[in-house]
């Protein structure tokens, strides 16, 4: 069983039996690299057999910031990542470094699958994804009630933001909580750049749903980052 390369680079947020998602970061520097990254990780996973039927999907983002990739892999269980780790991560990695040297892997987290996944916009459904964007929100200690309640409020403010902004060529947004209880990870496919920058810069001032989002009890932070769907790999025969 090899790894197969969807065309359009978009893995199933709502994978069936998955288990766990591991989400990780890495710095490459340059636009240049962040491509020549991609088709060595391409490369190293093609040229081997799927490491193990339990890693349901990997996928590679890049940043929009000419800088990052974002790595997105599905799995059913955490024992299953550890297995991978001792047994083929090292070739892999070992293969990508000779091809583009001085890769920095900054950070990698645990997630369930999404807890929540809304549609944004009707029309949108079932879109090829030209953009991920990613909103990552910290908490100051773990507490998984205050995780699932942000989530609602923020699922509570995109429903408010309806008739006021709608979001034209918003394709949905999948909301995972982190398995140590202080993370929020919000994956939302958009049809495009310009389609999110049309939304998050129209409708005028906050309204109350999106204040009590942004001053939610215990938020401490948040961020948002964008990728371009850039591979996709699932097991094939």
């Amino acid at each position: 069983m090899n790894a197969v390369a969807h065309p359009h680079a978009r893995p199933d947020l709502t994978r069936p039996g998955t288990g766990r998602v591991l989400v990780s970061t890495w710095r490459v520097g340059t636009p240049e690299r962040q491509r020549a990254a991609v088709e060595a990780i391409r490369t190293a996973w093609e040229s081997r057999p799927w490491p193990d039927p339990r890693l349901l999907s990997y996928s590679v983002h890049t940043g929009t910031d000419g800088d990052t990739l974002l790595h997105h892999s599905q799995w059913t269980d955490e024992q299953a990542y550890h297995d991978f780790v001792r047994t083929h991560r090292d070739g892999r990695n070992a293969e990508i470094d000779a091809a583009v040297p001085g890769i920095e892997r900054v950070v990698l987290h645990r997630y369930a699958p999404p807890y929540r996944s809304v549609p944004l916009d009707p029309a949108s459904a079932g879109a090829v994804p030209g953009i991920l964007v990613a909103v990552e929100a910290e908490f100051a200690d773990a507490d998984a009630a205050r995780q699932r309640a942000w989530v609602d409020a923020v699922c509570a403010a995109l429903a408010d933001d309806a008739g006021k902004r709608p979001a034209h060529g918003g394709i949905g947004a999948h909301f995972h909580l982190s398995a140590d209880g202080t993370r929020v990870l919000n994956l939302a496919e958009w049809v495009s750049g310009r389609a999110y920058e049309d939304w998050r810069s129209g409708g005028g001032p906050l309204g109350e749903a999106w204040t009590a989002v942004h001053r939610h009890p215990g938020l401490t932070g948040s961020r948002v980052r964008r990728y371009a769907p850039a591979l996709s790999l699932s097991p094939g025969a």
